[in-house]
């Protein structure tokens, strides 16, 4: 990313919390950061489908952030060192849903997926912050429930409004 573009996002993660319509913001702070070359899928939506079409789940944090906690039965695969390797037990029809954070981490590995060949990748929409804010579950490394998230930074951490916030 270009410096005025991690200037812009500097800019709209601290300015944009402030409005009185987090949610809108929110949304204004996502349609920046997505390209739109992954298709989206909502929270509600991931946790209405999950039983039904059991999607792979493709956590695409740190493996430190992972560990906070994760979507259950979600997989790890590192969005720094991402290799065709770590998705080759996947069919290439399978139901892919990628996520990280807030969702730019997931779209870039959504982009390689679908350059490998996969063609039911959707990225969930708002990542894991809006997954928590639906009210929606995590588990921990030892797959237990918890209330936490990492949060990237404390920069980011501002779009987390339920859960408790984990930094580093």
């Amino acid at each position: 990313m270009t410096t005025p573009g991690r200037i812009l996002l500097l800019v709209l993660a601290i300015a944009l919390p402030q409005f009185t319509q987090a949610q809108s913001a929110y949304d204004v702070l996502l349609s920046t950061l997505y390209s739109k070359s992954v298709p989206t899928i909502s929270a509600d939506s991931l946790a209405s489908i999950q039983q039904a079409k059991k999607p792979i789940l493709l956590d695409t944090r740190a493996k430190a952030e992972f560990d906070v906690s994760h979507l259950s039965g979600a997989k790890w695969v590192d969005y720094e060192t991402f290799k065709p390797e770590m998705v080759k037990d996947i069919a290439k029809d399978q139901p892919i849903v990628v996520y990280c954070s807030v969702g730019y981490r997931s779209e870039k590995i959504g982009e390689k997926l679908k350059a490998l060949g996969y063609t039911n990748v959707e990225n969930l929409y708002g990542g894991i912050f809006e997954w928590k804010n639906e009210g929606h579950k995590v588990v921990n490394s030892k797959n237990q429930a918890t209330d936490s998230v990492h949060c990237y930074n404390k920069l980011w951490s501002v779009w987390l409004k339920e859960g408790i916030k984990v930094y580093d």
